[in-house]
């Protein structure tokens, strides 16, 4: 073949990328609030963190942290985001990069989730209770020790992601204007997504509604979705000390749950972590990285107190 001719097939596929990225954008449309409550914009560091708030501000603050992934929002809480709110004055933001939030070309890094995290529980919420999913346990662990807070609640929470060392190369393939854009699309496209859930985010895939997935697929093709994920695909956002450690340095009481079938972060992790931090484990039957949504009644009971060990069905202590 001509170079003539690799040159204009070549020209030819990253026209078609970048006129595929657009009808993308175009279809996903503006992302509406994930969560039923005020919609409030917290003005932090230049970026406009959008936020959620609900219940009564004379009860106890909670501040709900989602977890990072490549689709990532508040809506992961929306199961339980109701009916916490009739028990705390409840603040659910869109982490920097995520969901509703800005999202500018930045190398994004786990030190500017755990400031934001630290600044956040200074000026959104008063000595409040942490529910902290993943990766983003790990974060708010560490704002947990440079903040005042009432106790810490991590789901499934790990430190590390894609491995060590960092890659590079993926983030700055993922972070190209025509090419990244669509392999970061075909990474989020509906496929994609419901394949990530099957395999580790849900032990019964049918947990996974139709509108969740339709919403993460929405916000994974808003303007500038791409670069936080392609700071955590790189690995780029695994933080500094390591989660045992950060956890072991609090004086607040952790609870730590777990799904019993997840692969990624195993149980025995949680028992790892359990027993350095003197944390309470819960280990949810039938759930993944989600126990939260996919016992959503159950987790709500542990958060208000219904929640008994010995009579329990669906999960169990670890």
């Amino acid at each position: 073949m001509k170079l003539r001719t690799v040159a204009g097939v070549a020209l030819g596929a990253i026209g078609a990328s970048a006129l595929g990225n657009r009808l993308l954008a175009n279809r996903a449309g503006d992302l509406e609030p994930a969560l039923r409550g005020i919609d409030d914009t917290y003005r932090w560091r230049g970026f406009d963190v959008a936020y959620t708030e609900a219940g009564d501000p004379d009860d106890p603050d909670l501040l709900l942290v989602h977890g990072i992934s490549a689709a990532s929002s508040s809506r992961e809480f929306l199961e339980v985001f109701d009916a916490l709110s009739a028990e705390y004055h409840v603040v659910a933001p869109d982490l920097p990069g995520f969901g509703r939030s800005d999202r500018p070309p930045l190398l994004y890094s786990a030190s500017l989730y755990e400031t934001f995290l630290a600044d956040a529980i200074a000026d959104l919420v008063e000595d409040p209770t942490i529910v902290a999913s993943s990766l983003s346990g790990a974060y708010a662990a560490g704002a947990a020790r440079e903040t005042d807070i009432e106790s810490l609640v991590l789901l499934c929470p790990t430190d590390e992601t894609m491995g060590d060392p960092p890659r590079p190369w993926v983030r700055a393939f993922l972070r190209s204007p025509v090419i990244g854009s669509a392999m970061f699309n075909l990474i989020v496209s509906e496929s994609g997504l419901r394949h990530f859930h099957d395999d580790h985010g849900y032990a019964d895939l049918s947990n996974l509604t139709d509108e969740t997935l339709d919403y993460e697929w929405r916000s994974a093709h808003q303007p500038g979705a791409r670069y936080a994920p392609a700071s955590f695909l790189g690995g780029f956002l695994d933080p500094a000390d390591d989660l045992e450690t950060m956890l072991a340095d609090l004086n607040v009481p952790v609870t730590l749950i777990w799904g019993r079938d997840a692969d990624t972060t195993p149980v025995s992790t949680g028992r790892q972590l359990a027993a350095a931090a003197d944390a309470r484990l819960i280990v949810f039957d039938d759930a993944k990285l989600l126990p939260h949504v996919e016992h959503p009644a159950a987790f709500v009971d542990v958060m208000t107190g219904g929640f008994e060990e010995d009579d329990v069905t669906t999960l169990a202590s670890g």
